[in-house]
């Protein structure tokens, strides 16, 4: 199991000229993260086959791997001109992550920011076979290059594990699986370790992060709080310092025997580099100290495996 970054963690130094892309890698491997997930905000490589030449470089200089790349997608267009053009679109980034060597491609299905009334049941099912469809020209495409494409429970409309696995089910590709997002369950009101449980083992990969949560009658007043699709109040927190139950989460991978990669997403208020480092190594902590029978073990048990 491998504890990494998610380059959306880096976001308000991206933004603010603190770092560039490339300078976040050796961020990354100087505060022992193991690999990197590129998202590309803050930065573009679809456009610019240099930058991810120098991206897949200072990888292999840093012995940071590049795991995974995540960006917007909307199959659900006005016509089926558009809905090819986009299609077409998803494809010229297939192409470029080629390039870059990574394996896992996750895209969403719809646009991010819906209207309540895009939120609902009903508009899943009125454009469920437009997702699908998506879906598998995207997923056939990527298996000429031995990738691996995803859904995450991301986007408000396809944010419970109920809709992720019928997308999966529908989909019905080998090549086709899930990001799992402990956290995001929380966006649609789901209890976190229920999402989790039902589509841990559909996960390609696995993203960490932390709310503080209030429930809809309890406005916290100002900072950074969005709402659920049922009007509840989530902030983002470090990871281990909010509300999710990380160890239980942990105990659950360890159950499953998840092997794979864990992307830190931080979205908290604390700086950018600070909550990061922090949220990296509370994960790598929690899992050295947590048993598949218990929370806690031993110092003689526990494991090293956790880079």
């Amino acid at each position: 199991m491998k504890v990494g970054l998610s380059s959306y963690s880096l976001l308000q130094a991206l933004k603010d000229g603190r770092t560039t892309i490339v300078d976040a890698l050796q961020w990354v491997a100087d505060n022992g993260g193991a690999h990197m997930e590129l998202v590309p905000y803050g930065f573009s490589v679809v456009d610019d086959y240099e930058l991810a030449t120098k991206l897949r470089d200072k990888a292999a200089e840093t012995g940071i791997e590049l795991s995974a790349y995540c960006m917007p997608a909307n199959f659900i267009q006005p016509t089926e001109r558009a809905f090819q053009e986009e299609v077409e679109r998803i494809h010229k980034h297939v192409d470029v992550v080629q390039h870059m060597g990574i394996k896992l491609l996750r895209h969403d299905v719809t646009a991010f920011s819906l209207p309540p009334e895009q939120r609902t049941v009903h508009y899943f099912d009125d454009h469920f076979e437009e997702m699908v469809r998506g879906c598998r020209l995207i997923a056939d495409y990527a298996k000429q290059y031995g990738m691996t494409t995803t859904i995450e429970n991301h986007g408000f409309n396809v944010q419970s594990s109920d809709r992720v696995q019928r997308l999966l089910r529908a989909v019905d590709r080998e090549n086709f699986k899930t990001t799992l997002d402990i956290g995001n369950f929380l966006c649609a009101d789901e209890d976190p370790l229920v999402g989790i449980r039902k589509n841990l083992p559909h996960a390609a990969t696995v993203h960490f992060k932390d709310f503080y949560v209030r429930p809809y009658y309890e406005n916290p007043g100002e900072g950074p709080w969005f709402r659920s699709v049922n009007g509840n109040y989530l902030r983002g927190a470090i990871v281990g310092h909010g509300e999710l139950p990380i160890r239980e989460i942990i105990r659950l991978l360890k159950v499953h025997h998840y092997d794979g990669y864990i992307a830190i997403e931080f979205e908290g208020m604390e700086d950018c580099f600070t909550g990061s480092r922090i949220a990296m190594n509370n994960v790598k902590r929690l899992w050295n100290e947590v048993a598949r029978d218990g929370w806690k073990v031993t110092a003689e048990e526990v494991s090293t495996e956790c880079v």
